[in-house]
């Protein structure tokens, strides 16, 4: 009988000591996920992220973690496809994170907003649409780092309008979610700039040549080309554009703003003009920019952590999603609903490497118009025009 008792109350006591191990071992990191296009048709986007990533949490654990535990990020490949996007969401879910920060592109993140409201664990992501957190009422747990298409709609349109002068333009927009959610802010605030779409093109995210798209431009009265997709589909369209000798101006997005684009379309992509944060031209902000000792500070740790690669804004939307998370982290600790108020209601004045950020209950991005500028390539380098 006294045999059974001590068999029974050692499995009483280890059944006891089970979830005190489990807390102890959650004291120890804060684990957060991570969703990036590494591979697909985004690579380009989504290497630099994780890049960027995995070198910050090298630097904060060296330097003691945050208030004294371990980062964890747990970092998954998305492989550009949405329907895995949603499945790797689910899993980190699963596997108890206290934040989310990326994907990649804007189709990744309207396909994973649902998924993140009803788990009431914030997502920052990395993608540029204004869709990702509007209207904010339903996006309650979403933010974002990147500077809107909205912003960058406006910035090209004032350029055309007020500089340029002209009226007549031709619209070449991907098919995937950022370019088509480009197009229709380009279509509804053409008439506010004074300008006439005068035709209107797409291509295939995956699409080789776009010869047949570019030959209707040329062959219609547009005085410049706005062209809204992420590469390679907008290097190939300036390459097509030089072949055919479209002689009026391409105007892109801020989704080529990395070396990618230069690499990709060579001496055909000089004399494009796009908005994009200040990253790519820190070192001809004057001293007073509140961005350029961070800037500055980025570029030379992560030129010297990945020497064969060159830094660009989609890393640096990475660092100012993982940024913010870590400065929730360090304040309130690891409950996912204070992370999301902190982010909300602390984030001001906020220097990162896509403008100064000022999160608020009605707006989940955070930044305005002097986030961007505008970028002419000159002899494939990138030249700050205005």
């Amino acid at each position: 009988m006294r045999k059974w008792l001590y068999l029974l109350l050692a499995g009483l006591l280890v059944l006891a000591l089970v979830p005190l191990a489990g807390c102890a071992e959650g004291e120890e990191t804060y684990k957060i996920g991570a969703v990036f296009a590494v591979t697909g048709h985004n690579s380009p986007l989504g290497t630099p992220e994780k890049q960027t990533v995995e070198m910050l949490v090298q630097q904060i654990n060296d330097n003691g973690g945050i208030n004294g535990r371990e980062l964890e990020v747990i970092i998954y490949d998305t492989e550009s496809d949405e329907t895995k996007c949603v499945t790797l969401v689910n899993k980190l879910i699963d596997e108890g994170v206290l934040a989310i920060i990326g994907p990649t592109s804007t189709g990744e993140s309207m396909a994973i907003l649902e998924t993140m409201t009803t788990a009431e664990i914030p997502l920052v992501s990395c993608a540029a649409g204004s869709t990702i957190v509007t209207p904010v009422e339903d996006r309650d747990w979403i933010f974002k780092t990147p500077q809107s298409d909205l912003l960058a709609v406006n910035q090209i349109y004032g350029y055309l309008s007020d500089v340029e002068g002209f009226t007549e333009i031709a619209l070449i927009c991907d098919t995937g979610g950022f370019g088509q959610a480009g197009q229709t802010i380009l279509e509804a605030q053409a008439s506010a700039f004074g300008l006439d779409i005068v035709v209107k093109e797409n291509f295939d995210v995956t699409d080789t040549d776009m010869t047949a798209q570019m030959t209707n431009i040329k062959n219609s009265t547009a005085e410049a080309i706005v062209c809204w997709g992420t590469n390679p589909g907008p290097a190939i369209i300036a390459q097509n554009r030089v072949a055919l000798n479209v002689d009026i101006p391409l105007f892109c997005s801020h989704g080529i703003a990395n070396q990618a684009f230069i690499d990709l379309g060579g001496s055909a992509v000089n004399d494009v003009i796009f908005p994009a944060g200040k990253l790519l031209i820190a070192d001809q902000l004057p001293d007073s920019d509140p961005q350029k000792d961070l800037l500055l500070q980025y570029i030379e740790d992560f030129e010297a952590e990945y020497p064969d690669s060159t830094v660009n804004t989609f890393g640096g939307h990475a660092y100012d999603a993982l940024m913010m998370v870590v400065e929730a982290l360090e304040e309130v600790g690891g409950d996912s609903a204070e992370i999301r108020d902190y982010i909300e209601e602390e984030i001001k004045d906020w220097p990162g490497t896509g403008g100064v950020f000022n999160m608020s209950t009605t707006d989940h991005n955070g930044l305005t118009a002097g986030a961007f500028v505008l970028i002419e390539i000159v002899d494939e380098e990138w030249t700050w025009l205005q």
